[in-house]
């Protein structure tokens, strides 16, 4: 990408784009994603303005750390984004029976449009059924087997998408419009074949026409997919997999990994320092990509603004209720 080519990109991006210390520009996901909640609670302000107020309910079982983080950080998204937020804390012995038991009473509270359950859930309880048990209508995490069939036929308007490929998906189509690169027609290869992100996010881009291989561990010549590719996205959770030589001059990638490796030295509890990175060589990238994603600072602060996203299109989906805060059907809730 030339300079001048760069520099208007740049200007025309709305800040989502910046300057790296080589050829790419850097896709800022903070960026996007701030604008991404600043929209959705720019709605949420106006459907309160009619009484009408989006409810969204974590269900946090157990007490794995970093869920509880997780979980702080969604909390206070949705009170960002004014919706009707509630959390339901269980304890580690929590039943099967017990966590669908409180799932069936949300699919059936009115108030209520989103349901996330935070996962890893106890040893014990299958966290499949109780996905399952989600109302479609509800499943904000996009993991149901109904919405994974209406993506998996092209309905990606009706599907509730999961987070983390509808985040990278606006990340690829804010930056192509800035840079004035055509998804539609385009080579896009992705790296990995999860259900979480891999195969939802194929579909996301064969919705935009473009020409979409999927490679994953068994796939052969790697660096010859890698290097026909415009858009790349990889998602194996393998730091460092692909090499700066693989990518396609002037490509967009899009970096989903998040590898925790060692870092150099010691913190102020003596154990050794840590550091993320993706599953791309990102220092190697700058030099060949024509822009590309972070991380830290990418995909990731894309998934907790999805999720927002997500509980709104629910929200406008269904049958709309006043604010829970206000109105004696909630329970003065």
């Amino acid at each position: 990408m030339s300079s001048t080519v760069a520099e208007k990109a740049e200007t025309a991006s709305d800040g989502i784009l910046r300057p790296s210390t080589g050829k790419a520009l850097i896709i800022d996901g903070k960026r996007v994603s701030e604008l991404v909640l600043a929209e959705t609670a720019e709605k949420v302000r106006t459907l309160a303005a009619s009484g009408f107020k989006p409810g969204l309910a974590v269900v946090l079982a157990g007490d794995d750390p970093a869920s509880h983080v997780y979980v702080k950080a969604k909390g206070k998204a949705a009170e960002s984004c004014g919706f009707y937020s509630v959390q339901h804390n269980l304890p580690a012995t929590v039943s099967e029976l017990e966590v669908l038991k409180l799932v069936e009473q949300l699919n059936s509270d009115p108030s209520i449009h989103g349901i996330l359950v935070q996962l890893p859930l106890p040893k014990g309880i299958d966290s499949a059924r109780v996905l399952n048990a989600i109302s479609p209508a509800k499943d904000v995490d996009g993991f149901h087997p109904v919405n994974v069939g209406l993506l998996g036929v092209g309905e990606t308007a009706k599907a509730l998408v999961p987070c983390t490929p509808a985040g990278s998906m606006v990340l690829i189509e804010r930056a192509a419009a800035a840079l004035g690169f055509e998804v539609s027609g385009c080579n896009a290869l992705v790296l990995g074949r999860s259900n979480i992100v891999g195969k939802p996010m194929a579909q996301l881009l064969l919705a935009q026409n473009a020409t979409v291989t999927i490679a994953h561990s068994k796939s052969r010549d790697l660096p010859d997919l890698a290097g026909k590719a415009d858009l790349l996205v990889a998602a194996v959770g393998r730091p460092n997999m692909v090499p700066g030589s693989w990518i396609k001059e002037g490509a967009l990638v899009i970096d989903v990994g998040i590898n925790r490796i060692p870092g150099e030295g010691v913190d102020a509890s003596g154990k050794p320092k840590t550091r993320l990175v993706g599953d791309v060589n990102y220092e190697e990238a700058l030099a060949r990509a024509g822009a590309i994603t972070p991380v830290p600072g990418g995909v990731g602060p894309m998934t907790i603004a999805m999720l927002m996203s997500n509980t709104l299109k629910a929200a406008l989906r269904g049958p709309r209720r006043a604010d829970p805060a206000t109105d004696d059907t909630f329970g003065g809730a």
